[in-house]
């Protein structure tokens, strides 16, 4: 005998039909939200964007410092913030970094810079004497660090300032921390002033948009790596 057919109950089935209608309704809610957010976003975007660089920029409370240290890099601002905390008695020597020469500097083209950095802080009226050289051809701010932490362990230190760009303290502090926790000795960042842009204005100027989206990437990028 022949097996019976089956009855199929057709009314059973789900209907597509107004589910796919809806999507082009989902499509357009999305987009009027993305329109409304962005809209927002834009109205009010000096004040989001000044919070976004307050809450990034590291400033930390100063006290009295067993020496101020200049980075690399940041000329035109670093020693000048330095001869200025040095001066108000913060601390009693500044330490400039032996970066790495530049094949311009190599070839004899152009002065080290630990050259220029010095001649900062001597026009600065910083002396000499309190100006003190430390590293080994510095390429990085980790190698600053390390640099930085032998000085401390070997004049048995225990404090010091780093004046930096506003959006290399953040990346500053925290690598900094790292490296000399278990040094007993600690290092208080603050932002130097630059004149082409502030943490008000910073996305309006190229140096401000390109030195914040620097500071980002490097800042994931240290985290992964060190």
């Amino acid at each position: 005998m022949n097996p019976q057919p089956s009855t199929i109950d057709y009314q059973a089935r789900p209907v597509r039909g107004p589910v796919v209608r809806k999507w082009p309704r989902r499509l357009l809610w999305f987009a009027a939200f993305c329109f409304l957010l962005s809209a927002f976003c834009f109205a009010f975007r000096s004040p989001l964007l000044t919070g976004l660089a307050t809450a990034w920029i590291v400033n930390e409370p100063l006290e009295k410092a067993d020496a101020i240290v200049v980075l690399g890099g940041g000329l035109d601002t670093r020693p000048f913030e330095a001869a200025r905390l040095y001066h108000e008695g913060l601390a009693p020597k500044i330490l400039l970094m032996n970066v790495k020469p530049s094949p311009t500097t190599q070839l004899g083209i152009t002065q080290p810079e630990k050259d220029l950095t010095r001649q900062v802080l001597l026009k600065k009226e910083v002396p000499d004497s309190d100006c003190i050289t430390i590293g080994d051809a510095v390429a990085s701010t980790h190698d600053e660090a390390l640099a930085v932490r032998a000085w401390l362990v070997t004049n048995h230190a225990s404090r010091i300032i780093i004046p930096t760009d506003l959006f290399h303290t953040r990346r500053v502090r925290w690598l900094f921390r790292k490296e000399l926790k278990d040094t007993g000795a600690s290092a208080l960042v603050v932002s130097a002033p630059t004149e082409e842009y502030q943490a008000t204005n910073w996305w309006r100027h190229e140096e401000g948009l390109i030195a914040f989206q620097n500071e980002v990437i490097k800042y994931l990028y240290y985290h992964l790596k060190y």
